[in-house]
């Protein structure tokens, strides 16, 4: 009687165990068959109960069953694992892909590297300098007197070195001119491009942070015709198409002469338009000839020299090629603006 209820409950166990693929359905068979109130677990009581030789008989038969039991639960256990591990590290190649998100140059750095490329195509060396500048290269050498208005809290962004000497964020990027020229000898041809900072309100067309662009040429017969006709092959490389210049009288004290200069409309090739306020020219930026005063502050004898210099705003030509109305995008750091480029 009792080995019968053994051998149905080995039977059941078989049955029962056949589909199983899930942990917890697993475990809860173990309890079933092998916990102690489990039906083999009260079977394996009543041994106590039988003749020696029934004991001989159905004791190990009991045993034999508690240990397949067991030994099957085992096995299976370790195979559901061993599947779920498998099912895990398996690649589905139907399921689409996921897009990696490919990060790219800045517009305003995209923007400078094509001005790099033009201009040393154009046979100009390249210089660098650093952003905390020296009251002297950002002034005193530049002719800029202790009283201009460029000195003035409202204009520069002042600060205390650590030598108690006042700097500044160098609010334009001449004090590498003169860099440069202390450590080189005429002629030469050299472009800085840089960040600039200015103490001032933005708006759509101004910021306090923004990056420029200057060129110095000097050389022993350097005029402003060779600036003209320098600034007439950049801007109508950079734009891909025939670009004027024109000058006008200004002031820097940098420079002796000065003017502005402004390019033919690049949207409606000097006709006029609203962009250009219908006079069919945009102003750039500022240039002359390099004053002798500066030449005497980098070392030169005065008036061996001959030079000129100009620069512009980096954004500001970048928003003339794609149509940017508002010079604060660039620095937002609104993704949905920067992508675009």
């Amino acid at each position: 009687m009792l080995e019968q209820k053994i051998l149905n409950i080995k039977s059941e166990f078989l049955g029962e165990i056949e589909n199983v693929s899930d942990l917890d359905v697993l475990n809860d068979i173990r309890v079933k068959y092998l916990g102690r109130k489990s039906e083999l677990g009260e079977a394996l009581k009543g041994l106590k109960d039988l003749s020696v030789d029934e004991k001989k008989k159905i004791g190990p038969l009991a045993n034999e069953v508690k240990n397949e039991i067991a030994s099957k639960i085992d096995a299976l256990e370790k195979n559901i694992k061993s599947q779920a591990s498998l099912l895990k590290d398996r690649i589905d190649v139907t399921i689409p892909g996921k897009k990696k998100e490919v990060g790219h140059l800045h517009l305003i750095t995209q923007i400078q590297s094509e001005l790099i490329d033009i201009f040393s195509s154009m046979g100009f060396d390249v210089t660098d300098g650093v952003e905390i500048e020296t009251e002297e290269y950002n002034f005193d050498k530049l002719n800029i007197p202790e009283n201009h208005p460029a000195r003035d809290a409202w204009d520069t962004f002042w600060i205390k070195g650590k030598d108690g000497e006042r700097k500044a964020l160098r609010p334009h990027t001449s004090p590498m001119q003169i860099h440069y020229m202390e450590s080189h000898k005429p002629p030469f041809r050299v472009i800085a491009p840089g960040k600039c900072f200015r103490n001032e309100a933005t708006d759509a067309s101004h910021d306090h942070t923004f990056y420029q662009f200057e060129a110095l040429v000097v050389g022993d017969d350097v005029n402003v015709g060779h600036f003209k006709n320098i600034a007439q092959q950049f801007f109508s490389m950079f734009f891909k198409k025939d670009v004027d210049v024109r000058i006008r009288p200004s002031f820097f004290p940098f420079t002796e002469p000065s003017f502005e200069f402004d390019i033919s409309c690049t949207v409606c090739d000097g006709k006029g338009c609203s962009t250009c306020g219908r006079t069919g020219w945009i102003e750039i930026g500022g240039a002359g000839m390099v004053n002798q005063a500066v030449f005497e502050a980098a070392g030169y004898e005065k008036g061996r020299y001959q030079g000129f210099a100009w620069g512009f705003g980096i954004e500001r030509i970048a928003m003339m090629r794609h149509k940017i109305d508002d010079i604060r995008l660039f620095h937002g750091g609104d993704l949905r603006f920067i992508k675009q480029f």
